[in-house]
């Protein structure tokens, strides 16, 4: 992913803590059990499980789209549990989301005015906030009157990336970064990520890229059938991903 070298000074984040976690999709129905796991400021923390193991539902919940049934989000010292995506969103939680989000029918500078949306009452900071975007990705500066539905699979995930970033949140949560991206264009994801990470960034990681994943982790969560399964710091996890996989695959 071509970017230029500037680095961005970034405040001091709170952890981002979820504490007992009970939560599913219908009255019956329990995807997650009892799950507690902490994103500490300032360090990549990585969320691993096999297909159906909780992982975009705990996600779903960081991000305000579902409220558990029992537990609590807490950002630094603030409750969050009730607050909904906008709000969060507000506090400083931005998700780059699974899959391509995109709006294909509207240009590449239209996609990230929509990302700095919840500042556009203070017009210099929404301008600024959009231009410093195009400064981070200078190779998007060509592209901003092209609509984004045209732009190959690299362009669209740069493009992501910048309205994700584009209110300089405290936390990031990054679902499947990786996900239908040629193998070259995930390395250039990752090279992203560890740029964020040189940043200071706070981030959450998911993805299936498991490998890629544990190497620019600093603390690691597996789940295994909604509950949390394993966690630890990076190097006690390095020695035993291939067995973990071949679990999952039998789960």
């Amino acid at each position: 992913m071509n970017t230029d070298e500037s680095s961005t000074s970034v405040v001091s984040s709170p952890a981002l803590v979820l504490e007992g976690i009970t939560a599913g999709y219908y009255t019956n129905d329990i995807v997650l059990e009892d799950v507690s796991i902490a994103v500490q400021p300032g360090a990549v923390t990585v969320l691993l499980g096999p297909n159906g193991s909780g992982k975009s539902t705990l996600l779903r919940i960081m991000s305000g789209f579902l409220t558990p049934r029992e537990g609590t989000v807490v950002l630094g010292d603030q409750n969050i549990t009730s607050c909904n995506p906008a709000e969060r969103l507000a506090l400083g939680i931005s998700t780059l989301p699974q899959g391509r989000s995109v709006f294909p029918e509207l240009s590449v500078e239209e996609n990230l005015r929509l990302g700095a949306w919840q500042i556009r009452a203070d017009r210099g900071h929404f301008t600024s906030a959009v231009e410093a975007m195009f400064d981070r990705y200078p190779t998007l500066k060509p592209l901003r009157g092209r609509m984004a539905g045209s732009l190959s699979g690299g362009q669209a995930r740069m493009v992501e990336f910048a309205r994700t970033l584009i209110l300089e949140p405290k936390v990031l949560l990054i679902d499947e970064p990786s996900v239908g991206l040629a193998p070259v264009l995930v390395d250039g994801v990752y090279d992203e990520m560890e740029r964020l990470k040189e940043e200071g960034r706070t981030i959450l990681l998911v993805d299936q890229n498991v490998q890629a994943a544990v190497s620019m982790a600093d603390y690691v969560y597996t789940l295994a059938y909604g509950k949390n399964h394993l966690e630890g710091r990076r190097d006690s996890f390095e020695g035993q991903l291939n067995d973990l996989i071949k679990q999952w695959l039998n789960l």
